[in-house]
């Protein structure tokens, strides 16, 4: 990473407006987009962003409380745009929504941070093992790698900057205990230049970092091939996500998002968890920050901390900072997809993100669209989620980039603009219930709304590595589903008496998916985590109970039945795989079907 230039462009302020404020600067200075400045009130210089330029003047939002700012103030403009500080020492920390290390500034502040203090992300006296991969004379594309540092249980690669155009020559290389400035490397340009490098670079968040690479064919991006596995079943066996993919979960007040990204964030299969705190109401985040620390990863042995990395930006937070935080936390994932590791990013609420953006528009008085959301609303959404994918990298490897991100619409209302922006471009669709979270069916998915393009997209994958007929086997429970609730309304109006014992019998079967397969319990060591040969045996049990033919005198010899049914196979679910329980309950399930129809052999 190289030294920040030197403060040497000035302009004055002439309009304030909350947090945005309008700036002039002379005739020989330039303005530049997204360009990041610093307002200087008193002894403290407060960070800010250019958003729109208008020839001599520009609207700048301020990421601190501009209590005091006035006009005829200072602005010193940095030349260059908001940006992150990419380096070991990123994992197991928490940041806001500029980069800055909040458990550094508390040790040193205290819990109340004061305005305009920043903090560098990396501890630079902290010391890193380096080993070069390369030697003197190698000849590295940009975004190659010439080293590693070993960082708890991954390699952290060291590489070539991004921006650079063409591959480089190493000219000087050295290893050893150093710290994350020091110099590790010379390389000389394409144009002769000698330029240094350290363990650190710096990148524009706002930018894609696999762009250019992609654009000079140094990089590749893939078409996803594989879904992760979240352990839970409803979204790995109804509505799969993607490795690389993008996905949504949009519900109400108390339906469980915050346990319900939580569990995916601790059993997916990915490396790394970039979790974008953004606009959330503090209790939930502190939550999540007195857990991580505590959770037992279940992938290492380790915490779930070690390979986690929070970005906090709670709604007491400012609302500028707020709407970056979420390019940061992109930033992030990219950086170490670049690596070819596997990243799960969970953006916590994109509503509140696209909340703090209409604020922003209102200030600077641009035409509003639906709700008072900008114009550009949509447009912003896609731009944010077309960052995920899958890449092939610069050295070979492969890594992916899947993002998840919570939506709060107000009354649990999905017709509204972020919600529905966002249904036009993630390719999953959880969509939480608060009917089912109210009768306590958690997670909370709503089986009937949910949807999933990854199932039919990813069918090779299902088809070679689960079962030659698993997607069309999972629509049919889907239509299962459909069906159920299609008596069930009936039943509703007419009751049972109005229905036909066959007709109640297919509604007691979608009841019984839904009780034993759809529902899980997060609170359960067992059930909480279920793995794909698990799942795929239990689907394969639930599948042939469903489909036997069954013989009852009455609807409430049916009822008793799946009832007793129900009960054993919950019980199956608490039970871990080879235990004597788990043997005697799944017995227990197939002696209590074949007393009242044939089973398939198959399940036996």
């Amino acid at each position: 990473m190289t030294a920040e230039q030197p403060i040497s462009r000035t302009a004055k302020i002439i309009g304030v407006l909350e947090s945005l404020v309008l700036i002039e600067v002379d005739e020989n200075t330039s303005l530049m987009k997204n360009e990041l400045g610093y307002i200087c009130v008193g002894n403290e210089r407060l960070k800010a962003e250019v958003l729109r330029v208008r020839r001599r003047t520009a609207d700048m939002q301020v990421f601190e409380d501009t209590r005091g700012v006035k006009v005829g103030d200072t602005v010193e403009l940095t030349g260059e745009m908001l940006s992150a500080v990419l380096g070991p020492g990123l994992l197991g920390q928490v940041f806001d929504g500029l980069l800055n290390p909040l458990h550094t500034l508390a040790d040193k502040y205290g819990f109340f941070l004061p305005r305009g203090v920043t903090m560098p992300p990396l501890d630079p006296e902290k010391k890193w093992h380096f080993e070069p991969g390369v030697a003197v004379g190698a000849r590295v594309s940009p975004g190659g790698v010439i080293g590693t540092v070993p960082e708890g249980q991954f390699k952290h690669k060291i590489m070539v900057p991004f921006n650079e155009p063409e591959p480089v020559e190493i000219t000087w290389i050295r290893g050893g205990n150093l710290q994350i400035e020091d110099v590790i490397a010379r390389y000389k340009t394409s144009k002769g230049t000698e330029l240094e490098m350290t363990m650190s670079q710096r990148w524009a968040v706002r930018k894609p970092m696999p762009e250019s690479l992609i654009r000079r064919h140094y990089a590749e991006r893939l078409y996803p091939t594989e879904p992760i596995t979240t352990a839970t079943r409803i979204i790995d066996t109804f509505f799969p996500i993607a490795q690389g993919g993008t996905g949504c979960i949009p519900g109400p007040f108390g339906a469980g998002k915050t346990v319900l990204q939580s569990l995916i964030a601790r059993f997916s299969t990915v490396d790394i968890v970039v979790i974008v705190a953004c606009g959330e109401r503090a209790g939930e985040v502190v939550e999540t920050l007195t857990e991580y620390p505590e959770t037992t990863d279940p992938r290492t042995g380790g915490t779930l901390m070690d390979r986690t990395i929070i970005i906090c930006n709670t709604s007491s937070m400012p609302v500028a900072a707020r709407e970056a935080s979420i390019y940061t936390g992109i930033t992030l994932g990219e950086y170490f997809r670049q690596m070819g590791y596997h990243v799960l990013l969970i953006a916590d609420s994109t509503s509140r993100w696209a909340q703090a953006m209409r604020e922003t528009s209102g200030r600077m008085e641009e035409i509003p669209g639906e709700e008072a959301f900008p114009a550009y609303l949509d447009s912003s959404v896609k731009n944010v989620y077309e960052r995920a994918g899958v890449l092939r990298c610069p050295d070979g490897s492969t890594g992916s980039l899947t993002m998840i991100g919570t939506v709060s619409p107000a009354g649990g209302n999905f017709e509204e603009p972020v919600t529905q922006a966002t249904l036009g471009t993630v390719k999953t669709f959880l969509g939480l219930s608060a009917d089912r979270a109210y009768r306590r069916f958690y997670p909370a998915i709503d089986p009937l709304i949910s949807w999933s393009r990854y199932l039919d997209q990813l069918a090779a994958w299902f088809t070679k590595n689960i079962d030659v007929n698993w997607v069309r086997d999972v629509k049919s429970m889907q239509e299962l589903l459909v069906q159920g609730d299609v008596i069930y309304q009936m039943m509703q109006v007419t009751g049972e008496e109005g229905i036909t014992e066959e007709d109640f019998i297919i509604w007691q079967k979608s009841l019984l998916l839904d009780m034993v397969y759809l529902q899980q319990d997060a609170f359960d060591a067992i059930d909480a985590c279920m793995s794909r040969e698990r799942q795929l045996e239990s689907f394969g049990l639930l599948k042939s109970l469903i489909d036997t033919g069954y013989h009852f005198k009455d609807k409430d010899e049916a009822r008793s039945f799946f009832t007793e049914l129900t009960s054993h196979y919950r019980n199956w679910n608490y039970s871990a795989p080879g235990s004597t329980e788990f043997d005697r309950y799944r017995k227990e399930i197939v002696d209590l079907a074949s007393q009242y129809g044939y089973i398939a052999s198959s399940a036996t």
